[in-house]
This record gives structure tokens, sequence and C-alpha cells, in this order.
């Protein structure tokens, strides 16, 4: 069943997000496959894919925060983001697709009431909490769906999380050697559960709300 799901994702690869999608979200491919394919949740299993990262993040208030200590208790959906990107296959069509799960989980509060969102930037010297907090609008005082909009203290404490859940990047440094920067970064999305395990990765080619959806009710059906 793990197999069989993992192809009807790989369909999925080309599937246009068009629910709220950002403005300068523009996805192409192939056309839409039938999502009706995917597996029924709690008909298969996640695999466990090792424990998620911990280290000091800041919360849109400017407040350190430990990693594990936000995500824990709850089924997370894990986005790393630049503010500021517009590649149609980067941060766009992840905003795209964490947008549409929003959505969708405010349609589900039983679901939700189990869920949350996590956006965390690539780069804290420009996605200060005040930027992050004006990027998140209204979304993250949303009472029904909590999504979280972190950055870091610094690019150094970003790189052992970024390393964690095996986000690839490349990294600018100054004259002496200082990481300032993170760039070239492939687009994943990570799925943690409430006992901190990471238990699914989306890339540009398996990266659909409804395939996130099954997963995350799989997870609520494990819960339970």
């Amino acid at each position: 069943m793990a197999q069989r799901r993992r192809q009807v994702l790989g369909a999925l690869a080309a599937w246009p997000l068009t629910l709220r999608a950002a403005p300068d979200a523009r996805p192409t491919g192939p056309a839409p496959v039938d999502v009706s394919r995917l597996p029924a949740p709690g008909s298969y299993r996640l695999a466990r894919l090792g424990r998620a990262p911990d280290g000091t993040v800041l919360d849109q208030r400017g407040q350190p925060q430990r990693l594990h200590a936000l995500l824990a208790g709850r089924a997370s959906v894990v986005s790393f983001m630049y503010t500021y990107c517009r590649d149609p296959l980067g941060c766009p069509r992840a905003w795209a697709a964490m947008d549409a799960l929003h959505a969708a989980l405010v349609a589900d509060p039983k679901l939700a009431a189990g869920a949350q969102l996590v956006s965390l930037s690539f780069d804290p010297a420009n996605d200060t909490p005040a930027q992050m907090a004006l990027f998140a609008g209204e979304r993250a005082a949303d009472a029904r769906v909590r999504w979280r909009f972190l950055t870091t203290p610094s690019v150094r404490a970003l790189l052992p999380l970024l390393a964690g859940f095996g986000q690839d990047v490349s990294v600018e440094h100054d004259a002496s050697g200082q990481p300032v920067r993170t760039l070239n970064h492939l687009l994943k999305v990570f799925l943690v559960d409430a006992r901190l395990q990471l238990r699914e990765i989306y890339s540009v080619a398996t990266l659909a709300p409804e395939a996130v959806l099954v997963d995350l009710r799989t997870l609520a059906l494990e819960r339970r």
C-alpha cells in the first residue's frame, strides 16, 4: 500500500494549485490527475523517518522558543520559505499548498484541532520577526487554524535545523567566513507527527494539498 501511495503521489506532481494561490505563483505542468486515486485515510502507515531537529526559533513577536516545544502535541506541516521568493516552483508553490491546507483545515475543525502549519524563514537577516508578522497578516491570528510564522536568531542557528530536516541549501559566507544567507534551496515540505517524528517529505513532484490532508487524517487516526 505504501508503494501504491507513492506511485499516486508521483502522478500528482503537476497538479495545479488553484486554491487561493499566491499572486506570483504560476505552477506549470501536465493536465491534472485524478486525486480520487489517493488511498483512504488510515488504510496505510506512514514510515517514521527520524526525529525532527530541535533548535531556537523566534516567533513573530520576537520571543525565542524551542522548535520541539512548538511542534509537540500536534501534527505539523513545516515549510521553509523566503518572504520575497518568486520562483514559481519554489516558495510560491509551497505557499499556495499551505494556503490551500489552511482553507481545508478551516472547513474541518476536528482535524484542525490536532494539526498546525509552520512557516520558517530561510533568511533571518531579511525575514525578521516583524517581517514574518507582516507577511503572515491575519492568518497568524486566525484562531480556527494554528499557523506559526517563525524565523531564527541567525543563519548559524538556522543551519542545524536545515541539516536535521534534510533541507538542501547552499550557504553564502562573508569575508570572515561567517554564514550570512542560504541560497538555491530545493522545495521540500515536511510532515511531523505529535511525537516529533518526521513522517513524510513532499517535494515539487509530490506536493499536493489533497495528499497532505490524507496524511494528516491518517496520523489523526493513528493517534486514536
